[in-house]
């Protein structure tokens, strides 16, 4: 056993991966509890799939009544500067550095596949992979394998990599020892409760999505409260600042896998050429992006809020532009962001 666990991870290595270890996927634990205590509290806002998901997502096996262990793979994709400075800047976009290089899913599935290949080659057992696009809980999974740990900010903590670890989790029917669950180690540091613009935070450990700016430029399809649209700053897709304040990032490094690096563009874009996209350009732009999933509409409202904090009367006239948009949602955005750029 000790043999093809090493095989595993010579393998994963190979690949490009950062982090494998295993964990029991049959074994009972807390954390569709939480889930579902989550999704009753409303916290989890117009994310209708995670009701309808819930009672798949409280357990692998709930899902997959094979399963037996999960090899979770971590890929590393620590950004080349502290991101935090470019987030106060209001002169240009600002989008979450997961998403300023390709889409990780498609960086991560095809090695995934080729991995639980191998997997079942050897064992003869059925193999299943995921990549955050099922139900699926992966963060738990990666602290019951000592990956790292759910930090306050209930994302996952790595010593070694900070919080820039993408995950993928290849669930087996064959039964594998599992490695020793990682603790918590965030202590008494507050640093990402802190830092959060919007108090998302209801407690630590517990997040409520509809404050948390991730989800309102990602997820969320409608015109935003007048709070969060000041709160927004310069931040046009997702939001790294519990992430980015952590002090366990003093130990990470860049990323490696140079499909995972910024592209030139999505390094603060100017916020008048992304006023000026329709959709065919905006496809074009953020082809092979995660950004290009929530659509041109949805991204333009986005900066059209970016565009009404930023104090810049150059772009009076690109958000007048945009008043009279088909869509409603972004001329709405439109009217305030020019709004707040007259007064």
């Amino acid at each position: 056993m000790a043999d093809f666990r090493a095989f595993i991870r010579d393998r994963a290595t190979e690949l490009g991966f950062d982090a494998c270890r295993f964990a029991s996927a049959s074994k009972r634990w807390a954390a569709g509890e939480r889930l579902a205590h989550f999704v009753e509290a409303g916290r989890h806002g117009d994310m209708v799939w995670m009701e309808t998901t819930l009672d798949r997502r409280a357990h692998p096996t709930a899902m997959w009544n094979g399963a037996r262990t999960a090899i979770v793979l971590g890929l590393n994709y620590g950004p080349d500067a502290d991101p935090l400075p470019e987030m106060a800047d209001r002169s240009a976009g600002y989008v979450s550095v997961y998403a300023r290089g390709d889409d990780y899913h498609e960086v991560i599935k095809g090695r995934l596949k080729t991995l639980a290949g191998q997997i079942a080659a050897r064992t003869g057992e059925e193999v299943k992979v995921f990549v955050d696009t099922a139900p699926l809980m992966e963060k738990p999974l990666a602290q019951r394998a000592g990956l790292g740990w759910q930090g306050k900010h209930t994302n996952l903590l790595s010593r070694e990599h900070g919080n820039w670890l993408f995950l993928g989790v290849i669930l087996t029917a064959a039964v594998i020892e599992p490695d020793a669950p990682e603790d918590e180690h965030c202590g008494s540091c507050t640093a990402c409760l802190d830092a959060c613009p919007t108090s998302a935070f209801p407690a630590p450990f517990q997040l409520d999505a509809r404050r948390c700016l991730s989800y309102l430029t990602i997820e969320f399809a409608g015109p935003w409260p007048e709070e969060f649209r000041r709160a927004t700053g310069s931040r046009i897709y997702g939001c790294d600042d519990c992430l980015a304040v952590c002090p366990w990032n003093k130990f990470a490094r860049s990323a490696s896998e140079m499909r995972l690096r910024a592209r030139p563009e999505l390094a603060a874009p100017r916020l008048e050429d992304l006023l000026a996209l329709d959709d065919a350009a905006f496809r074009a732009v953020f082809s092979k992006s995660p950004v290009k999933r929530i659509g041109r509409d949805r991204f333009v409202r986005n900066a059209l809020y970016a565009a009404g904090n930023s104090g810049d009367p150059s772009l009076v006239e690109p958000v007048r532009a945009l008043v009279s948009d088909p869509d409603p949602v972004v001329a709405d955005a439109a009217e305030w962001a020019l709004a707040r750029l007259s007064a």
